[in-house]
């Protein structure tokens, strides 16, 4: 695995011919990598100490628009300039791209050249150092599912997005057989990401036909959010060089199984020592873990939004589909919100597997960070797990079935406000309002198909 580099080691790389082009890059609201083109030697000369991209990458959406209401930016104040700071622990090749290596950035205001707090890296940072002054370290893992399509990017486009084939036939969860037919995409996903220092696990067909599962070992909650988001960007690029179209949109059809991304977590001394494992605890589990997961479950609605940012993100939310509908806890049992595993070993973790495929990493993370922090400040109790078919459990609270719920949530979130900040959180609800806003003046197909003759 070949993993980061050093500055001095890309320079070297630089000065033989090897690196070309450096991506500098920050992670915007949507978590997209977003950025320039650097050529190397520019780079490695000067560029490494800052560069300046305009300040509505952090105040955009999935179209690039410029929505107003936004108190970080807008067209009276002229839309001026953040600092890009390279954070030159970050830089590794990116070995599906020729002579190409990437570099993340910090996000600096550019007066005060302090970080801008509604960036997503800068909002993760600030729930980890939280952590930090605890005593612990949040190690996590997330599951990277998506849909791989028959045509490319661009035929699809073309045609209005309609007549979509999945690259397979059938339910492929598990199938060697057809993963087989899908390995001109995958084998070099996997191999590349290795080469790029991503420490891949697996990848397997999941439980559609057309979608991938792919995993990536835990580590630290900086790294793991950094890994998912370069994977995230790689799968759609090598995707597009072998003439398909990868697809990390939660429910592309409404008979079709969604896809998710659930978000593994555990707590760790700085000496390395599980501090949610506990032999004698039930379940294995130590205080600490049940006062964190019982801070994740109650405030489950109000973490919501970072984990479906999107209208779409809540069709994927259905009974008997894998995606949960309830605040619940169990042991090893998909039906529910949260999911016990590794019971018995020092892997013992909660999955939080309200997540869709869409979501930005950063602040899907730093949302589960604050309110287990929470639940380790008020020391809250945990309730026992739940049984059976959570889908069947009317006594569950549910969780928020709109964005236009999630939102309400998120801007009544005295704990996120707390955690986060009002400014980050009010920059979030402006986000989360402008979707649907720009959903609600839309006339969809199934309206009119349903009601033009009808109606």
């Amino acid at each position: 695995m070949a993993g980061t580099m050093s500055f001095d080691a890309l320079k070297q790389k630089v000065s033989s011919g090897e690196i070309d082009t450096v991506l500098v890059c920050l992670v915007d609201m949507q978590g997209r990598l977003m950025g320039k083109r650097f050529h190397a030697q520019n780079f490695v000369d000067s560029a490494y100490k800052e560069t300046h991209c305009c300040n509505y990458l952090l105040a955009t959406d999935l179209e690039m628009a410029t929505p107003s209401g936004y108190a970080s930016t807008s067209w009276e104040s002229g839309y001026g300039d953040y600092v890009m700071q390279p954070d030159l622990e970050t830089i590794r090749p990116m070995p599906w791209l020729e002579g190409t290596a990437m570099v993340l950035c910090d996000v600096l205001d550019h007066n005060t050249h302090k970080e801008v707090p509604h960036s997503p890296r800068a909002i993760l940072k600030k729930q980890v150092a939280r952590l930090s002054e605890l005593g612990f370290e949040a190690k996590a893992a997330t599951e990277l599912e998506f849909f791989l399509f028959e045509k490319s990017f661009e035929e699809i486009r073309k045609s209005g997005f309609r007549d979509l084939e999945p690259i397979s036939g059938y339910n492929e969860d598990y199938n060697i057989m057809q993963t087989t037919r899908e390995e001109v995409v995958m084998r070099p996903l996997r191999n590349h990401l290795y080469n790029a220092g991503i420490p891949i696990e697996n990848s397997k067909g999941e439980a559609e036909a057309g979608q991938e599962e792919l995993n990536i070992r835990y580590s630290n909650a900086m790294d793991c959010a950094e890994f998912h988001t370069i994977a995230k960007h790689a799968t759609k690029e090598i995707a597009w060089q072998q003439g398909h179209a990868a697809s990390f949109l939660p429910k592309w059809h409404h008979e079709r199984v969604g896809s998710s991304s659930h978000v593994h977590m555990s707590l760790w001394t700085k000496d390395g020592e599980s501090v949610f494992f506990d032999k004698d605890g039930d379940h294995t589990m130590s205080q600490t873990m049940r006062h964190y997961v019982a801070g994740m479950l109650k405030y489950a609605p109000d973490m919501t939004y970072f984990l479906a940012p999107y209208i779409n993100s809540y069709k994927r939310f259905s009974a008997g589909t894998f995606a949960p509908t309830k605040i619940i806890w169990s042991i090893d049992n998909r039906t529910a919100g949260f999911r016990l595993c590794g019971v018995g070993s020092k892997a013992v973790r909660i999955e939080c597997r309200i997540g869709g495929s869409d979501i930005n990493p950063y602040l899907a993370i730093a949302a589960i960070i604050a309110a287990g922090i929470k639940g380790l400040e008020d020391k809250l109790e945990l309730a026992p797990p739940s049984k059976g078919d959570i889908y069947k459990d009317n006594k569950a609270k549910t969780l928020p079935t709109s964005l236009r719920d999630s939102a309400e949530t998120l801007r009544s979130s005295k704990m996120l406000r707390e955690a986060m900040g009002d400014d980050v959180v009010d920059h979030y609800v402006r986000a989360a309002t402008w979707e649907q806003e720009e959903f609600d003046r839309v006339v969809t197909d199934y309206e009119i198909a349903r009601g033009f003759e009808r109606a």
